[in-house]
């Protein structure tokens, strides 16, 4: 796997993806766009992959969209109305593909976020399975502070996540708030001392995942997302379909006799992925 953006590493079974633009506070350049659902897609072909940790280099975890980056938005607006309206909704829906990307792979995303959080970088952590930060973390719904609304994630994500409320405020307003906020919201699962702390907790909730069957984890992630944007009972119906259809006695069988005997269950691995023929 190759990256201009990111920096890719491996923990057994957990990837890490580290966003390294760090003298830009990791701004998501149109690299950034184009990669992260690139990489994505290169890791669930990987069956070995069971959890990713995503992070970002130096300060902060991201300081948002590189608006610098994209002068072609600025020259599109100069376009006929019609034809530029129609272009832009283009190039927004590209970018809000990105972050579904995370919700779409059979395995968590853990966002460890620490310094600045603002902007897209609000919108990444909200498709993200489970967000960590560190003491010094700060967020910020940024795009009312340059005239627009936030339009790839986290006016959508962000409410089913926290009260409407509290989303309605801080989308409003625009103003920052820290890590302990983020906690009392419910945005966070926990706040860490420090950096390093944080990214060892991290990979410490993703090795802990990475050791259940990959199967029921792929299970749960897809019945969270459906049961989200789904009323009780269509979830319900949802999971009794897909049990009836991936629950095998293999991992079971594991599980009881592991905790029958206070040892770890060893899980397979999911099959590789079959490709097309040609």
């Amino acid at each position: 796997m190759e990256s201009g953006f990111f920096l890719i590493n491996r923990r057994g079974p957990v990837a890490h993806l580290a966003m390294n633009r760090p003298q830009r506070a990791n701004g998501m350049t149109p690299q950034f766009w184009t990669e992260l659902p690139r990489l994505l897609a290169e890791l669930e072909l990987d069956e070995t992959v069971r959890a990713v940790v995503l992070t970002g280099e130096g300060k902060n975890f991201t300081g948002g969209m590189d608006l610098s980056a994209f002068g072609s938005i600025t020259a599109l607006l100069k376009a006929e109305p019609g034809r530029a309206a129609h272009s832009l909704r283009t190039l927004i829906l590209q970018l809000q593909d990105a972050f579904t990307a995370i919700e779409n792979v059979r395995f968590p995303v853990i966002a460890a976020i620490h310094g600045a959080c603002i902007g897209g970088g609000i919108d990444l952590i909200s498709a993200c399975d489970m967000r960590l930060a560190s003491s010094d973390a700060y967020f910020s719904i940024e795009e009312i502070n340059i005239g627009m609304a936030a339009d790839v994630g986290t006016l959508q994500r962000l409410p089913k996540l926290i009260s409407p409320s509290i989303v309605a405020e801080l989308a409003y307003t625009g103003r920052r708030f820290n890590a302990d906020e983020a906690l009392s919201f419910g945005l966070l699962s926990r706040v860490c001392s420090g950096k390093d702390e944080l990214i060892n907790e991290a990979f410490a909730l993703a090795t802990e995942i990475a050791d259940k069957s990959p199967l029921a984890i792929a299970g749960i992630k897809r019945n969270l997302a459906y049961s989200r944007d789904h009323s009780v009972a269509d979830g319900l119906d949802y999971m009794a379909t897909w049990n009836a259809g991936m629950l095998r006695g293999d991992d079971l069988m594991k599980a009881v006799q592991a905790k029958m005997t206070q040892s770890q269950a060893v899980f397979d691995d999911l099959l590789k992925q079959a490709s097309l023929p040609g």
